[in-house]
């Protein structure tokens, strides 16, 4: 679709399918971020399972309005709802609906009303609300989103990118907000899970549902930095977990309210959301018997689950010893430019070394990175290949296991960065990843330091260049001329993504032309601008 000003109920439904789907791609590494106790050890799959709902629902809606696929989406969630993530993400669903209601269609207005009304309703379903959790995550991305809306912003994408960009430094920063998180060296899972639903719609809003079905959601890595190996406390310091107990509930003139009165000093992570006709219950307890007891007197008891949290405990704890190398392994990059850094960071890097074209690290300056970070196995990516056989070096100054990337450009890190595999072993992601960075097309626009006469062409100091994989094949006076030529040599029907990295004299409007001149010209490709701040080159272009 192209972007609109408002948004049909049709769309509405399609919008909230294609970021189930994106889910779906990311649910088995959005479960292996929770840390114990692992009452609600499957959050992805649980939040999946209830998107699925939803989005069943939605399509059964009695009409086609933007309320009406709304409040189906609503109870779709309310009745699929698994586990704490997916009780929670029900809420939100709720007050997405009431912020539409009455709605034919909607606006950004809408939508920033709506993502706050969602905020609102997660955190009402909560007897006690914790912080760096993904109500955390929601109430931020809506903040963000009314934000933009009062400062007159009324197109719909702007309005949910801000919220997807709030949502992302949310979830970076669920670990200072929860010490079990700081300490097991993960973000918050439900928050990861939200951000994913949330930059779905943002893609979908974009125009990039077909794209989308050869692309995966990356994971947002934490703002602290790496603390190395996961090690759970012991067992024998902790007092029993008890039962994990959820179901739904439904009678007639059902009070939320009373239900969660009368069951907060039964157990811990108490939800109870629903109506007057069908509440949903969750609750961590010892006693599960009472509770079922109680909830039995009051109407007709469906989809009981009562899983005992100690031995969830236990597999968790199998679970992080099979998982062991994921942690013990850790990635130095060495990078120029505040939003590189940023990208290399979210990207799981737990060093950074400054350097690059004109400023080349030391041995000394990326062994000291090495030494920083606590996992013994580290993967080196130069991403310069002047820095390559500087990197190689490190291997006999440390005890620790080295293994250099010899990427020798910015997009062929991240491209090695993104193959890795959470799963692996580290030789099997020492192939990923040399692999990967040899897939990648790189295209650099800067300006000649000098005068020179080149593969047949003749340049004039501080004219512009550019260069393919290293290779200079053109010369010229606008760097946007340049870059065309260049994407002219490649066949660019097999390609998929172009990301343009924009540097620190580049004007972000300058930028955006390029994208969009791209975009126009090979309408097959997604493209992609983010700022990399980096010095001397205007552009960096990744080509996959």
């Amino acid at each position: 679709m192209k972007a609109a000003d408002s948004i049909s109920g049709q769309q509405l439904r399609d919008m909230l399918s294609t970021a189930t789907n994106w889910l779906e791609k990311s649910s088995t590494e959005i479960d292996a971020l929770n840390v114990f106790p692992v009452p609600d050890g499957d959050t992805g799959t649980n939040m999946l399972l209830t998107m699925r709902s939803s989005v069943e629902e939605a399509y059964r809606a009695p009409d086609s309005s933007a309320s009406a696929v709304a409040q189906a989406f609503a109870k779709g969630a309310l009745l699929g709802a698994r586990g704490n993530s997916g009780v929670i993400l029900s809420q939100i669903c709720r007050g997405l609906a009431q912020g539409l209601k009455n709605k034919e269609s909607f606006s950004a207005i809408d939508l920033a009303d709506a993502l706050k009304q969602a905020s609102v309703s997660a955190y009402k379903g909560i007897s006690n609300p914790v912080e760096g959790t993904i109500l955390t995550v929601m109430k931020d991305a809506a903040a963000a989103a009314d934000e933009q809306v009062n400062n007159g912003v009324t197109s719909l994408v702007e309005v949910m990118e801000a919220a997807v960009n709030a949502a992302a430094e949310s979830v970076a920063n669920t670990p200072k907000l929860l010490p079990i998180l700081r300490k097991s060296g993960v973000v918050d899972a439900g928050g990861q899970g939200l951000y994913t639903i949330l930059d779905g719609v943002l893609r979908y809003l974009r125009g990039e549902a077909e794209q989308m079905q050869f692309r995966k959601p990356q994971l947002v890595a934490s703002s602290l930095p790496q603390q190395g190996r996961v090690q759970p406390p012991s067992p024998v310091d902790e007092v029993p977990y008890g039962y994990c107990t959820e179901f739904m509930l439904q009678g007639e003139k059902l009070v939320s309210d009373a239900i969660r009165n009368r069951l907060e000093k039964k157990g811990q992570s108490l939800i109870v959301v629903g109506d007057d006709n069908t509440v949903r219950v969750h609750i961590h307890t010892n006693d599960p018997g009472s509770i079922v007891s109680y909830a039995a007197k009051l109407g007709t008891m469906h989809q009981i689950s009562i899983r005992n949290m100690d031995e969830q405990y236990q597999d968790f704890l199998e679970m992080q010893k099979e998982r062991g190398v994921a942690v013990e392994t850790g990635t130095v990059a060495v990078v120029t430019g505040d939003g590189l850094a940023d990208v290399f960071t979210s990207l799981g890097v737990a060093a950074i070394v400054p350097g690059g074209q004109t400023m080349n690290p030391s041995t000394k300056e990326i062994l000291q990175a090495v030494k920083s970070v606590v996992a013994e196995k580290i993967f080196i990516l130069p991403n310069n290949k002047n820095v390559v056989l500087t990197a190689k070096q490190v291997h006999s100054l440390t005890g620790k296991v080295i293994e250099v990337i010899p990427t020798e450009t910015i997009p062929q890190g991240i491209a090695a960065l993104l193959s890795f595999d959470y799963e692996a072993d580290f030789e099997t992601n020492t192939k990923l990843m040399t692999e990967a960075k040899d897939r990648v097309k790189t295209i650099e626009i800067t300006r000649a330091v000098r005068s020179a006469q080149l593969n047949k062409l003749k340049i004039r100091k501080k004219q512009v260049i550019g260069l393919l994989n290293g290779e200079l094949l053109e010369a010229g006076s606008e760097p946007r001329d340049v870059l065309d030529k260049i994407l002219g040599k490649l066949n660019l029907k097999t390609a998929e993504i172009v990301t343009v990295y924009y540097g620190a004299d580049t004007p972000a409007d300058e930028a955006e032309r390029v994208s969009t001149g791209i975009h126009d010209q090979y309408p097959n490709l997604q493209v992609e601008v983010v700022r990399g701040g980096q010095p001397h080159y205007n552009y960096i272009v990744s080509v996959e």
